[in-house]
């Protein structure tokens, strides 16, 4: 014979059940904020912990090191300010794009560039990295270090970046970089007495804070 009582648990429990499944029905349909919310309290729910940890507990994975030693200290603190160091003299920086700022494909280059008048430039929406006009330098001091003196001379292309082929590629000016120049004026001839219409020059300074190109002359 039956026990009278547990037709009563058999009936909650399946119960149970079907009000467990209907909650699984409605949550695979939710959306939007509303599906965020339930997730969120149904996460609360099932993590939750009433058990405090006491004051400076240790995981038992962790319990054979006692301390990091001071070496390792160090070395942590030097890479980070490594890392604060590279992000704050980055040359290139994200730019956000889109209604809700979420796209991150663009880039914008923060340092000195050189764009040659034949560029042409692509339609903004479809621009992968902008270069400010601001930024854009045309013309060189190059110093001559035989005749020790320096003339302002026209770019005619960067040549190679030490830096990076990137930079190369997008003509960004940085200390070191070797330049083309227009050296048409200084009548500098050939042994067959041809006129040197280019030669290259190495700049000598950071133009991005000095606000000119500073070079010298590849002789």
């Amino acid at each position: 014979m039956m026990p009278q009582n547990e037709y009563i648990e058999l009936h909650r429990k399946a119960m149970a059940i079907v009000w467990i499944t209907m909650r699984k029905r409605e949550r695979k349909k939710m959306i939007g904020l509303k599906a965020k919310l339930y997730h969120k309290q149904h996460h609360k729910h099932q993590t939750k912990n009433d058990e405090k940890t006491p004051q400076g507990a240790v995981p038992a994975y962790l319990l054979d090191r006692e301390g990091q030693s001071r070496a390792k200290v160090l070395s942590n603190m030097i890479k980070q300010k490594r890392k604060e160091k590279a992000g704050k003299n980055r040359s290139i920086k994200v730019i956000r794009t889109g209604k809700r700022k979420k796209k991150a494909w663009k880039r914008m280059v923060t340092k000195v560039c050189f764009v040659g008048d034949g560029f042409s430039r692509k339609p903004p929406k479809y621009e992968r990295f902008i270069r400010p006009m601001g930024l854009c330098f045309k013309k060189a001091h190059v110093t001559h270090p035989e005749l020790k003196a320096t003339f302002c001379l026209p770019i005619l292309g960067v040549k190679k970046n030490p830096s990076s082929p990137l930079y190369t590629t997008l003509g960004v000016i940085t200390k070191g970089t070797v330049i083309g120049v227009n050296v048409s004026e200084l009548g500098l001839v050939t042994q067959g007495d041809k006129v040197i219409w280019g030669k290259y020059a190495q700049v000598t300074n950071s133009p991005e804070n000095d606000g000119c190109i500073n070079a010298v002359l590849l002789v």
